[in-house]
């Protein structure tokens, strides 16, 4: 008896310490929609890049991005959705802040707000090169999406007919989004 009962206190010792060693902390995971062609990801903030096939009569692809700066890293909401409203320019000179459509909701109980919209691109080519896209006809989506380790950003930008062609594939990529 002596024996089953020090096998036992073994046991339950043991159990928490095994349990805790082989579940990894959690992370944002998702499902990666059918026909869009994972990229190596350019830098270590892109958890995942994607390219998604062009439609018949575009010249270029579209590419989604998911990036992630660490806990503090990346801005507020408010500072991304100005920056992206900021990167599209209107043919009529109006303001793409009026144009763009934006949207909070949560998804698997995460925060999620988008933006949508189209125009020019115009964004820096690469960050401080004072060199400018000028694409014509493109469309904009992305989000932030907020997680209990900080906020992850989504950006989607390619020609307008490209876009579309993914919408609902991008829309379900989003619904996957979950925190485990």
């Amino acid at each position: 008896m002596r024996k089953l009962i020090n096998t036992g206190v073994l046991l339950i010792l043991a159990i928490p310490f095994f349990a805790n060693a082989q579940q990894p902390a959690p992370t944002l995971k998702f499902t990666t929609p059918s026909g869009w062609v994972e990229e190596k990801a350019s830098s270590a903030m892109r958890v995942a890049q994607y390219k998604l096939p062009k439609e018949t009569g575009d010249a270029e692809d579209a590419s989604l991005v998911l990036y992630y700066f660490g806990q503090s890293g990346g801005g507020g909401i408010s500072a991304n959705l100005e920056r992206w409203i900021g990167q599209m320019k209107q043919s009529d000179g109006s303001d793409s802040k009026d144009k763009a459509k934006q949207d909070s909701f949560k998804v698997n109980g995460l925060a999620i707000t988008t933006i949508d919209l189209t125009g020019t691109y115009t964004a820096e080519t690469a960050p401080g090169s004072g060199q400018f896209l000028n694409n014509p006809n493109y469309r904009l989506r992305a989000a932030v999406i907020e997680t209990p380790k900080g906020s992850y950003y989504l950006k989607l930008v390619g020609p307008e007919k490209t876009v579309a062609k993914w919408n609902n594939s991008v829309t379900d990529f989003v619904k996957s989004l979950e925190w485990k």
